[in-house]
């Protein structure tokens, strides 16, 4: 997807792109929370900003390769079959070290509806954020329950 710095942030924050994750994408500034890592990470890959992607993933991740070309074309595949519809903040747990970051993310692949609920995980590693891994939660009842324990932390 295409976005220009006057249109509205893919994260939800209400701002114009360029005054939010743009600047994150282009390195001008790095987030200071997990919740924006978090935030500017949807909205680079809704945007296919693979470079950031790769920048903000810790080498602990699953996903993490030295096979760069492959690893861009897994996320670029994934961008551009995907309609980034919403994000929603669920809960965030900060820390100066360790934090997380719980969301939903409404997503599409044609008609398929792909949402998900995800607990993740970031590092701070050099004074920068990283997403090292995540859970992910069923919808519905047990999503209910897992909630109400997290908040009760």
């Amino acid at each position: 997807m295409k976005l220009s710095s006057n249109d509205s942030c893919l994260c939800g924050s209400q701002k114009k792109y360029k005054k939010c994750c743009k600047t994150f994408h282009d390195k001008i500034t790095f987030p200071k929370t997990a919740l924006e890592l978090m935030k500017s990470r949807y909205s680079a890959f809704a945007t296919s900003n693979c470079d950031y992607i790769i920048f903000t993933t810790h080498q602990l991740n699953s996903d993490f390769t030295t096979d760069l070309k492959s690893w861009k074309e897994d996320i670029l595949n994934f961008s551009k079959n995907t309609k980034f519809e919403e994000l929603e903040i669920l809960d965030f747990i900060d820390d100066e070290i360790e934090s997380f970051v719980t969301f939903k993310a409404t997503l599409f692949q044609g008609k398929n509806d792909i949402s998900f609920i995800e607990k993740s995980r970031f590092i701070k590693t050099d004074g920068i954020w990283k997403y090292v891994d995540a859970e992910f939660r069923e919808e519905g009842q047990k999503w209910k329950y897992y909630f109400l324990q997290v908040k009760q932390k």
